[in-house]
């Protein structure tokens, strides 16, 4: 059985590191969301992300009225 330099497993690791924290970081980017509710019954969620410089931002306005919920997008402040 051959063995195998420790620079190439190093290299190998170092590499496979490199690819999936690359990956994440694409695939991900810094999104988050909020849901937030007031005295009168009005939801509002968010999504924000930090993929092209937030371009992505949703604000949804929604209404809860028994069970039907009714939810409108509107522009992010």
């Amino acid at each position: 059985m051959k063995s195998i330099p420790i620079w190439k497993k190093a290299s190998t690791v170092l590499l496979l590191a490199l690819t999936l924290g690359g990956t994440g970081a694409v695939v991900g980017g810094c999104a988050y969301g909020g849901v937030a509710s007031t005295p009168d019954g009005t939801i509002v969620i968010t999504r924000n992300d930090g993929i092209l410089f937030g371009l992505l931002r949703k604000v949804y306005v929604c209404k809860a009225v028994g069970n039907v919920l009714t939810c409108v997008e509107t522009t992010p402040p």
